[in-house]
């Protein structure tokens, strides 16, 4: 970068809406090109302006923590946003109701999965007891994935990093993972997507079909209840296998 826009980034960075602004013009460009590709997976919104923030930030040697004081806001805004989900939910509640034995096994047979899974293969490639309890909460919505993993030794930023590369996979892979076992059921994959891939996930399943949206934000709803319930009562066997 020049001197001269070097001086200018400097100037813009010091006000704390930098951070806000680059996060929504990031978003609405990366809106553009998943609209104009037609709503292809890979070119997922969220992914795309993740991307760009990032080769943003390196390029001008900016600080996370400089970014982040500016775009908080829209982290505050994610607590409100999940309560507002209850909306789409209320709306299908007969349906919700009708399943609901199967929904309970499938959240108890999905949350032991995604923590089991992700420690074991922590485990397998050798990291760190830390990093392996880090991964525990990964399909856990972020405030609470954070949360737990402070709670039980792991290193929350790295939980957070994991947290949004799982949503950016489930958004994006899902299509392709439903064509493959013929799943069809808008109820059946909004479960799987929210339990799997949390906000992101349940983000997408929104844009899609009403139906989806409700039962994905069921699922990103009990599963970070029901992991934050587990993780702790399983630990004591988790960390003697570490």
């Amino acid at each position: 970068m020049s001197p001269q826009l070097q001086a200018i980034w400097m100037y813009l960075a010091a006000s704390p809406l930098l951070g806000l602004a680059l996060t929504l013009l990031a978003y609405q460009g990366a809106l553009f090109i998943y609209q104009r590709s037609g709503n292809h997976p890979l070119a997922n919104p969220v992914l795309l302006a993740v991307a760009f923030l990032m080769l943003l930030l390196q390029a001008t040697g900016t600080s996370y923590q400089t970014y982040f004081d500016g775009a908080q806001f829209v982290h505050f805004l994610l607590g409100p946003a999940t309560v507002a989900l209850a909306v789409p939910l209320y709306r299908h509640f007969r349906k919700v109701r009708a399943m609901l034995l199967p929904l309970l096994a499938a959240l108890l047979a999905g949350s032991l999965t995604a923590i089991v899974s992700a420690m074991a293969i922590g485990k397998l490639l050798g990291a760190s007891p830390a990093t392996i309890l880090s991964l525990a909460p990964k399909s856990v919505t972020t405030p609470i994935a954070m949360g737990i993993a402070e709670g039980i030794g792991g290193i929350p930023s790295l939980t957070a990093g994991m947290v949004i590369v799982t949503g950016i996979f489930g958004a994006v892979a899902y299509p392709y993972l439903f064509d493959l076992i013929r799943v069809r059921d808008p109820a059946a994959q909004g479960f799987a997507i929210g339990l799997a891939a949390h906000g992101i996930g349940t983000a997408r399943a929104m844009q899609i079909n009403p139906q989806m949206g409700a039962f994905a934000a069921l699922a990103m709803s009990l599963n970070g209840l029901l992991t934050a319930l587990l993780i702790p009562l399983l630990l004591p066997f988790i960390k003697n296998t570490l």
